[in-house]
């Protein structure tokens, strides 16, 4: 609609999506198009071209929104070359006209802890031990899927520059483009000694081939804020080198980037020879080979590394475990078996889900000479039987809890019913660790995560009303009324109540038969537009010490808040967002209704304004 505004003949509108491409025809009809776009129900690579063909003949200027926050990664590259080979004619100019990848090398104990396991460090009676990870997870340089958040939301303290921005490669979209995997090479002269570690990475675009016209995810630090534009579905990419690297200042290194046809991937060198030097090297895509990065994600293996929050499990170990205690542990790849072995319990036992977590489980234990000490245990918690466990009683259950199926914050309320399950193994006077969880709620204003359900109306002058009408119908259908997981840490915003309590889990006893349910109302004590509930769970371990899954502060009086970092947390859009209309009052307190069904272990809620 925009080309035919700005004069186009005609334009064909590809869309292989066909709730979109049926939304895409009554829009191009109400806004007044039908003569002059045609929409093609296809994937771009079965459209024909000729008089009995989806298109009369080839187009001159063909314009594309096909990028992903790695600019490649949802198929752009083979998708300009067949278009170039078959669907626009030679010299036929492009919009965007080009875009452009820059990288940028850091060093970064935050960012690394997300790919790499640190060691553990536990103060026992009979001295300092130190849980390591097995060889080949430190040599492994992990998944190649790109790890792409708001990096704006990353402080400047978390991370060191170790070199300028640099280009690492252009791609000419009005030109023939090709797919096949390639490399490209920079020098990089360190402006500051370090550990190379992290390539950050993004993209800019020019519109127009002058360049004049330019849309870039430049980070704040590299741009000015003034020029800021909010987006989600482009962020920043973070690439974690295979090893790192230790750079001087001033002594020149190597940067390969190597692509295929979907996703990009870096290795660091030394500046050696000349003759050396001119030769490319391919570097081989990242393939998890220790199966750690298999079983955790970036924001599992952060959590891992994070020595305050194993800080408060060692305490509650220690408050627990007696020298005649039997321990199952019951959490997806934990430490928790070897803090518990290692603070003296007699027997520790657990219990893996799956071949893989098993897999990861050996090669630890084994690392740490522990693979005779710790029996582990691959069957799930309904099946355990008396001879897994030789036939003692488990006097001490611990779990995280963490599984690697949860999304939710409660779905790890897995380990309830999983302590349900294994009744029968346990001694009448077992502690169990955690104790108890509880479900807590706050209302937000979110600064701009309400964007992504807020409808787009009448936009650059075109009324796309039909697309929200689609989306809505879509979220009403049951997404409406139910929480999404979001990692706040990257979304900013602040609190309009206090938090609130809602629901208690007591795992001391097993899952109840009938719902957990609770009514009530919050006070809002801020001026702001409420955007949403956000609900996340506290774990409380034993007396007085809890793990926090959401909210670890409100960091000043205007309400803004500091969300636990390796965890998503659940957010429920109140439907005032997808509204168009604004209220005229700020509504004072919102009621909740918030129902845990024990059959199925979803959480339904309900909330008004009021």
């Amino acid at each position: 609609m925009m080309a035919a505004s700005a004069g186009a003949d005609f334009c064909y509108a590809v869309e292989v999506f066909k709730p979109m491409a049926n939304a895409a025809v009554k829009i191009v009809e109400k806004n007044g198009f039908h003569d002059k776009i045609k929409v093609i129900n296809k994937h771009s690579t079965e459209v024909t071209v000729g008089p009995d063909g989806d298109m009369q003949c080839r187009a001159n200027i063909l314009v594309t929104e096909l990028f992903d926050t790695e600019l490649i990664g949802e198929g752009a590259l083979p998708t300009y070359e067949h278009a170039h080979k078959y669907l626009v004619q030679e010299g036929c100019e492009a919009v965007p006209h080009r875009a452009t990848v820059y990288v940028q090398l850091v060093e970064s104990k935050r960012m690394w802890s997300w790919n790499k396991l640190f060691p553990v460090h536990v103060e026992a009676e009979d001295g300092e031990k130190i849980i390591v990870s097995p060889s080949e997870m430190e040599d492994c340089p992990g998944v190649p899927s790109v790890c792409d958040i708001q990096l704006n939301q990353m402080p400047s303290s978390d991370f060191t520059i170790l070199s300028d921005v640099v280009t690492m490669f252009s791609v000419d979209f009005s030109k023939p483009v090709r797919s096949t995997s390639t490399s490209y090479r920079v020098q990089l002269e360190p402006v500051k000694s370090g550990k190379a570690q992290i390539v950050l990475s993004w993209w800019d675009i020019d519109m127009d081939p002058s360049g004049m016209i330019n849309c870039t995810m430049a980070p704040y630090w590299v741009k000015s804020t003034s020029a800021f534009q909010w987006r989600d579905h482009w962020m920043q990419c973070v690439y974690f080198l295979p090893n790192e690297e230790p750079v001087l200042q001033g002594e020149k290194v190597y940067l390969t980037a190597c692509r295929d046809e979907y996703s990009v991937w870096y290795k660091l060198q030394k500046a050696r020879g000349e003759e050396e030097n001119k030769a490319v090297v391919h570097v081989e895509s990242p393939v998890c080979r220790c199966q750690a990065h298999l079983l955790w994600n970036r924001p599992r293996f952060g959590q891992l590394n994070d020595q305050n929050r194993t800080r408060q499990y060692i305490k509650s170990l220690m408050k627990v475990l007696k020298t005649d205690s039997v321990c199952l542990c019951i959490s997806d790849g934990s430490l928790l078996p070897v803090l518990a072995h290692y603070l003296g319990a007699k027997q520790v036992f657990t219990l893996e889900n799956s071949a893989v977590s098993r897999s990861v489980m050996e090669k630890f234990f084994k690392a740490n000479n522990l693979e005779d000490k710790i029996k582990i245990i691959e069957a799930r918690p309904e099946l355990l039987t008396s001879s897994h466990l030789e036939d003692k009683k488990i006097s001490v259950l611990v779990g995280e809890p963490f599984f690697t199926t949860s999304l939710l914050p409660w779905h790890n309320l897995y380990f309830w019913y999983a302590r349900t399950a294994v009744t029968s193994h346990l001694t009448s006077n077992v502690t169990v660790l955690p104790q108890s969880a509880s479900l807590h709620m706050m209302i937000v204003e979110f600064q701009d995560l309400w964007r992504i359900r807020s409808p787009c109306g009448t936009c650059e002058g075109f009324d796309v009303q039909t697309m929200d009408d689609m989306i809505k119908n879509s979220l009403n259908f049951r997404e409406s009324k139910e929480a999404e997981p979001h990692p706040l840490w990257e979304y900013p915003c602040k609190s309009l109540s206090d938090p609130q309590e809602v629901l208690t889990f007591d795992f001391r006893k097993t899952v109840p038969e009938y719902s957990l349910s609770t009514e009530g109302s919050v006070n809002l004590l801020r001026k702001g537009k409420s955007h949403g509930a956000v609900l996340w769970m506290e774990y409380h371990l034993a007396a007085d010490i809890s793990v926090n899954t959401g909210l670890m502060q409100i960091s000043n009086e205007k309400g803004n808040c500091e969300w636990n970092p390796h965890c998503k947390q659940a957010v429920y859009f109140f439907s005032s967002v997808i509204e168009s209309e604004t209220p005229l009052d700020l509504p004072s307190a919102v009621t909740y209704a918030i129902n845990f069904n024990t059959k199925t272990g979803e959480i339904a809620m309900d909330f008004k304004l009021l």
